[in-house]
């Protein structure tokens, strides 16, 4: 399957966000080729779930992120496509690992691998994708981005380990949550954004607001997803509504909310998270103490101004398509429905 696009909010959002993708369709197309060939192998099971992983499809946020900012410096080529697939393995094994973690039965509406074909090997498969997207990271021998792709995942396994550790932990705080997000979440945006500023000759000037412009938005994408664990059908997201909190994880709704809550109202939110499960407390009752409390507007609020914060970071480029592009994509993000 090809690499699909965000759902929009709109019909003119998607016509603009069609019109900046073609910007770069043709790097695009050849970063699907070459991620569908980095997963076949001539062991069945992980050519099988290589398949089955490529015909999923997928957002593709970070591969499209790097090769906008790979136009905006006017650094487009093999090199650039190589990184753009070695961004998605990661992500891809990441994916796969946090499945196995949460017990995940559904990601994008498909069963997942982990449900399909069990934990043991798909751990394996996943420490596989990984380990494939380095190598393939080393064949233009730029140690700059290497090393910068080795930091983003060993920040993210940090941040699932920082998650398990505060499971189920209702006294988890704001702060907490944030340094977990921007592990998990915003350090591989901010890697795949300035690895084109990265490679030889390496653009010094360019690295930081490219890493400040992808941090922002990966930390406005992770709390447009928070929101739609809250908002959205599980038809239009592919798993289940407030799936975070049957997980044991709380995110920055009810963390707001949490505060404001009677001790009866928040030994709700506490039975959900020791439960794991909705038996007992009816998760509309979850939403209706969020809605109640206004904080998913605050929530809202807050990505807003990160939006805002990653728009700003690229006042330093000049104009261009590729910087108009990649201005709309906080608005892109915001307004996503799955």
């Amino acid at each position: 399957m090809p690499f699909r696009l965000l759902d929009a909010a709109s019909p003119a959002e998607t016509d603009q966000a069609e019109r900046f993708l073609a910007l770069v369709a043709e790097p695009l197309a050849a970063t699907d080729r070459l991620f569908r060939e980095r997963l076949a192998s001539d062991v069945p099971f992980i050519h099988h779930c290589g398949e089955y992983i490529f015909d999923g499809g997928g957002k593709r946020m970070r591969p499209v992120l790097l090769l906008l900012c790979a136009r905006l410096l006017e650094r487009e080529g093999d090199e650039e496509v190589t990184y753009a697939a070695v961004v998605e393995l990661i992500h891809t094994a990441t994916l796969i690992h946090d499945d196995i973690i949460d017990h995940a039965e559904l990601r994008r509406g498909r069963r997942t691998i982990n449900e399909l074909w069990g934990n043991n090997r798909t751990v394996l498969l996943g420490d596989w994708l990984y380990t494939s997207a380095m190598k393939m990271a080393l064949s233009h021998g730029s140690v700059e981005v290497i090393d910068r792709l080795c930091e983003a995942t060993l920040r993210m396994t940090e941040g699932e380990l920082l998650t398990q550790q505060r499971l189920g932990a209702i006294d988890l705080t704001v702060d907490e949550y944030f340094e977990i997000v921007d592990r998990k979440t915003a350090q591989l945006f901010a890697a795949a954004c300035s690895v084109p500023a990265r490679r030889r000759p390496v653009r010094l000037d360019a690295i930081a607001p490219l890493e400040r412009y992808g941090r922002a938005l990966g930390v406005c994408f992770q709390l447009a997803d928070d929101l739609l664990d809250f908002t959205a059908s599980a038809a239009s997201v592919g798993k289940p509504v407030l799936s975070d909190l049957k997980e044991g994880k709380l995110t920055l709704p009810l963390l707001l909310a949490l505060p404001r809550l009677t001790p009866s109202e928040r030994r709700k939110v506490e039975t959900v998270l020791g439960d794991r499960s909705f038996e007992r407390v009816a998760a509309s009752e979850i939403l209706e103490l969020v809605r109640r409390e206004g904080t998913l507007q605050e929530v809202e609020q807050r990505a807003r101004a990160l939006a805002d914060e990653a728009r700003v970071a690229l006042a330093v480029f000049p104009d261009s398509e590729a910087r108009s592009a990649l201005e709309f994509a906080p608005d892109f993000v915001l307004h996503r429905r799955s």
